[in-house]
């Protein structure tokens, strides 16, 4: 399934760097995102675009995650020739990670 189906998000920037946070819709799909959505599956899935690090935040409180993704933004807003040089749209691409569902989740993706 797709990490949309569970969670939303919200983003964003800071010169070259994009901050990501991602939210469950509903607090008992958190430890889903806790297990599934790591640094390194944020960081191959911004393969050639996020260039530096991602660290991840975990903010337990309101079921959510951050990312902050330095040298994602092709140098920054004023720098970039991307359409997109605000990275806006890169949290809807985190949405589209694939993640498998917990067996005890069913009932909050039906």
């Amino acid at each position: 399934m797709k990490l949309r189906e569970i969670a939303h998000s919200r983003t964003g920037d800071k010169g070259n760097t994009s901050n990501i946070s991602v939210i469950a819709y509903l607090e008992q799909d958190y430890p889903l995102l806790l297990a599934q959505v790591t640094t390194a599956r944020v960081k191959a899935h911004f393969a050639g675009v996020v260039q530096g690090e991602v660290v991840r935040y975990e903010l337990p409180n309101i079921a959510a995650l951050n990312f902050v993704m330095t040298g994602a933004l092709g140098g920054g807003v004023t720098r970039s020739l991307a359409l997109d040089a605000h990275g806006k749209s890169l949290s809807s691409a985190l949405l589209d990670l694939e993640i498998e569902p917990a067996a005890d989740n069913q009932a909050s993706i039906e």
